[in-house]
């Protein structure tokens, strides 16, 4: 842990410790006017030390992330200092060509970055879907990281559902098996056993097409090599995909686009109508108690903290003034690296494309997501220079695109609390 992470702990645990002697102060749970004053800064205090946390420990995730960049297909080299990889030397050509366009690549360069592009599986389907035709080259590794991680911040659940890749579009069987219902039995002595049926269900992986739309770049800026262009381009190409695919990998409708993780969940409990006040546009703390045991407990006992919570930013803030029933708060910041905050001891993925707290919404998920959602993701994402379009204006127009979908493959593994709707 570096000395600036290790200064925001410990001056978030100080803050923290202050939070709890003015709750303890006020034993019936009510605070006076004094004493709320100095709650709200201090929680305001609180709120902006666990920002910079969580900034400094995506950073570090970042770079470590960047460290572990696949390096395949080794070439051996005189030099031990070169690089020696053949995916560093197509990043190279990928630089000159992101830089200075096709004019900028040397005979080399340009056969290299072609038959990365022709070397794309050829799919036997309608016209218009094989790869390279539209003069796209596949974006190298080292981008390609910057631009995942990019859709993973936008994000909230990319980074936290199961993803896999394959090699072509083609429509992908995917099977769903629910045996919960079945169990064994005691077998007596001389007597067959019985037998029971899998009931595998099926649902299809497709690939829709996603584009990041054209992000314009100025040639001077293109020119300056004091920018680094694999950062400053992947990075808005990232951001414009991680968008709309995290919307679509929430609250997609199935049809022309992924259907969503929040879309049409199994509810696992209903605010209280009767409540003062009543739960539409809130949560109780009973209600996240309700909603946490909706789940199965194998899905909440994995290993690894698998099972979470996930809601809006807006939510969160709501959920955070929480207590429970003997004036504790539900929310509990983290005191070490490593360790993320918590509520009723659950980590908590924010999800703004998730509806905030209103009549009847489906404002909060909770389980296991990595067992109940996956997104499928095509191998090679590819980018598009457009360099005569916009000469009159001296910019460069850039834009990725990739295949994805997304499904729900075990409904039961998470659930969501639903608000009352009077």
């Amino acid at each position: 842990m570096n000395d600036n992470l290790r200064k925001l702990f410990e001056q978030r645990a100080s803050v923290w410790e202050q939070m709890k002697a003015i709750d303890a102060a006020a034993p019936d749970g009510i605070l006076d006017a004094e004493q709320r004053e100095n709650w709200d800064k201090a929680e305001k205090d609180l709120q902006g030390l666990s920002d910079n946390v969580e900034r400094l420990q995506r950073a570090g995730a970042i770079g470590a992330d960047l460290e572990r960049v696949d390096r395949s297909g080794v070439i051996v080299l005189d030099a031990p200092e070169e690089r020696h990889t053949a995916e560093a030397v197509y990043e190279d050509a990928f630089t000159q060509w992101t830089r200075w366009g096709n004019s900028g690549l040397t005979v080399e360069q340009r056969g290299l970055m072609q038959s990365r592009a022709s070397a794309l599986p050829q799919e036997a389907r309608a016209a218009g879907t094989t790869s390279g035709s539209a003069g796209g080259f596949l974006i190298p590794q080292g981008f390609r990281d910057v631009l995942i991680e990019t859709l993973k911040y936008y994000g909230g659940v990319r980074d936290n559902v199961t993803t896999i890749q394959t090699s072509s579009g083609n429509l992908l069987p995917w099977p769903k098996l629910d045996d919960t219902a079945n169990v064994g039995a005691i077998l007596a002595e001389n007597t067959a056993m019985g037998t029971t049926d899998l009931t595998i269900g099926q649902t299809q992986l497709q690939a829709f097409m996603y584009t990041s739309n054209i992000v314009l770049v100025s040639l001077q800026l293109l020119q300056d090599a004091i920018i680094d262009v694999n950062q400053l381009v992947p990075r808005k190409l990232g951001e414009r995909l991680g968008r709309i695919q995290n919307r679509h990998f929430t609250v997609g409708t199935g049809t022309t686009q992924p259907w969503g993780i929040g879309t049409a969940p199994v509810t696992g409990a209903t605010g209280v109508g009767s409540a003062t006040p009543t739960e539409t546009t809130s949560v109780s703390y009973n209600s996240l108690i309700n909603l946490i045991h909706s789940v199965d407990v194998a899905y909440r006992a994995r290993a690894g903290g698998a099972a979470k919570f996930m809601m809006n930013d807006l939510t969160l803030a709501s959920v955070r003034q929480l207590k429970d029933l003997y004036g504790h708060p539900l929310w509990q910041p983290t005191l070490q690296a490593g360790v993320p905050d918590n509520l009723l001891g659950y980590g908590v993925i924010t999800n703004n494309d998730l509806p905030v707290m209103a009549v009847s919404a489906k404002s909060i998920l909770f389980g296991d997501f990595r067992a109940g959602y996956v997104i499928r993701d095509v191998l090679g994402i590819q980018a598009l220079r457009l360099e005569e379009r916009y000469a009159d204006w001296l910019q460069v127009g850039f834009l990725a695109f990739m295949r994805s979908d997304g499904v729900v493959q075990d409904p039961g593994a998470y659930k969501a609390y639903v608000n009352a709707a009077t």
